[in-house]
C-alpha cells in the first residue's frame, strides 16, 4: 500500500496521499488521538503506532525524509529554507523574508522558523505560507529551531 502522510504542521497536521494523489488529512487532536478524514468519512486512532500498524511502517514521510531534508539548506535574507528560493524579497514593513519555490509560482513563503497561534493552540512551524502568517497571530521569524522552541514555550 503506497500511502504516506506528508507533514504540513509538524506533529499536528498531515496531508495523506496514496500514489501521489491526496486522499485525506490527518489531525492530531488535543487528547493525543489521531483523526483521519477522507471524502468517505473519518477514522480515529488512539496512538501513532496504530496508524503505522494500519498503513505501514513508512506511513509518516518525515520519518523517511529527515536525512534528505537536512542535506540541502538554503538561505533567504539570512533565514533558513529547505527549498531553493526563487523571487526572493524582503517585506520591510512586516520584517518578513519572502520567497517562492519556483519561478512560475505565485505562492509566497516566509523563510525561517515561526510560532503561530491557530484557533486551538500555538504551533512551531518552518517556512509557512505568507497567507498563514497574515491570517493568524505569530511570532518570528527565527533563524534557528531552538529560538522558535524557546518562543513557543514563552507563549504557552
Amino acid at each position: 500500500m503506497d500511502i504516506h502522510a506528508k507533514p504540513i504542521v509538524d506533529g499536528v497536521l498531515w496531508i495523506v496521499e496514496q500514489g501521489g494523489v491526496r486522499v485525506g488529512t490527518l489531525h492530531k487532536k488535543e487528547n493525543n488521538h489521531y483523526m483521519f478524514s477522507t471524502k468517505h468519512g473519518e477514522m480515529f486512532f488512539n496512538r501513532r503506532s496504530d496508524l503505522v500498524k494500519q498503513f505501514g511502517k513508512e506511513f509518516f514521510l518525515k520519518d523517511i525524509d529527515t536525512t534528505v531534508s537536512k542535506v540541502e539548506n538554503y538561505d533567504c535574507h539570512g533565514y533558513p529554507t529547505k527549498w531553493k528560493p526563487h523571487k526572493s524579497m524582503y517585506n520591510i514593513r512586516k520584517r518578513l523574508p519572502l520567497f517562492t519555490k519556483s519561478d512560475q509560482s505565485k505562492s509566497l513563503f516566509c523563510a525561517g522558523y515561526y510560532v503561530i497561534k491557530f484557533p486551538k493552540n500555538w504551533v512551531r512551524t518552518f517556512c509557512p505560507k505568507l497567507i498563514t502568517i497574515e491570517r493568524y497571530p505569530y511570532s518570528g521569524p527565527f533563524k534557528t529551531e531552538e529560538e522558535a522552541k524557546e518562543a513557543l514555550s514563552n507563549v504557552k
